[in-house]
């Protein structure tokens, strides 16, 4: 396999990770506290790139602000949901919900931008949708325990977040895609969502609102896993992405990039030792399938 396409498999395999390691802090943290925290070491990380390199220079008032709004509503909301469904549905559920990403932005886009949405693609999207439900109704066998396995609180509460946070990280990577189109850094563009997203967390944060606060104490062992999912997840899988996307059809790395509900099985099985329902894998094959038949051209 060309080294592009195993970049692209790279990159989803560490956003697979990530859904592992960010359940235990999350959990302990909340969503909002563990995202803040995450976005801010991120924030932090990119600006001592951007400014080493001198690409902030690319930044106008143009393409600064559609940036700014991508990051409101595809990180600041996004992110925030998906680690809220997290909580409630565990990895595995979570994961598999916010893949559907990819379908909403293909309708999105074609309603939106104008781009074609072949009947290949329609199809896609009704096979990963067909997938995700198989997944979250048929995917737990009945003799598994483990807590990540365990909903918390009504089902539908926990679908609603995965879907919201799919629809965010959908309507954010609308909005930005015409400024990246302009062949803006890529850098640069995540410093400025990340840290939009970070500034909105702090000041929610700070609000008299019991629902946002951190649930207990930070401590160093949970400062370093949540900043271990944000060098994986962006460092890492950002930029393995971007190499695959520099040689590699943009389709086909799309698609691969896009693996990560069924890469987390194994990992699952590993980590607990529960194998997944066969809806899980079969389910998580739909939703791989109906992405390869999205992106095909």
């Amino acid at each position: 396999m060309p080294v592009h396409e195993i970049a692209a498999i790279g990159a989803a395999t560490c956003w697979a990770v990530t859904g592992l390691i960010s359940a235990g802090p999350a959990g302990y943290l909340g969503a909002p506290a563990f995202n803040r925290l995450r976005q801010i070491f991120v924030t932090g990380l990119l600006a001592i790139y951007v400014v080493f390199t001198g690409t902030w220079r690319e930044l106008d008032a143009g393409s600064a602000g559609p940036l700014l709004l991508s990051g409101l509503i595809g990180i600041f909301a996004g992110d925030t949901l998906l680690f809220a469904a997290l909580n409630r549905l565990g990895p595995r559920r979570s994961g598999i919900l916010f893949a559907l990403n990819a379908p909403i932005a293909a309708v999105l886009g074609w309603l939106l931008l104008g781009e074609d949405l072949a009947p290949m693609a329609a199809a896609g999207i009704g096979l990963t949708v067909a997938g995700v439900l198989l997944a979250i109704l048929f995917g737990k066998r009945r003799a598994q325990l483990h807590a990540w396995e365990t909903v918390k609180g009504p089902l539908w509460i926990g679908v609603a977040l995965g879907l919201g946070a799919a629809a965010g990280q959908a309507i954010g990577s609308i909005i930005a895609r015409p400024v990246m189109a302009t062949g803006i850094d890529p850098f640069v563009a995540s410093m400025l969502r990340v840290g939009v997203a970070a500034l909105c967390l702090s000041v929610l944060i700070q609000l008299p609102i019991p629902a946002v606060k951190p649930r207990a104490p930070l401590t160093w062992k949970i400062a370093a896993l949540t900043a271990l999912t944000g060098i994986i997840a962006l460092a890492i899988g950002m930029t393995l992405l971007l190499f695959a996307l520099s040689g590699g059809k943009v389709g086909i790395v799309s698609t691969l990039s896009a693996t990560s509900p069924v890469i987390i099985l194994p990992m699952l099985w590993a980590r607990t030792g529960e194998r997944p329902a066969g809806g899980a894998w079969v389910g998580a094959a739909l939703v791989v399938a109906g992405m390869a038949l999205i992106f095909m051209r």
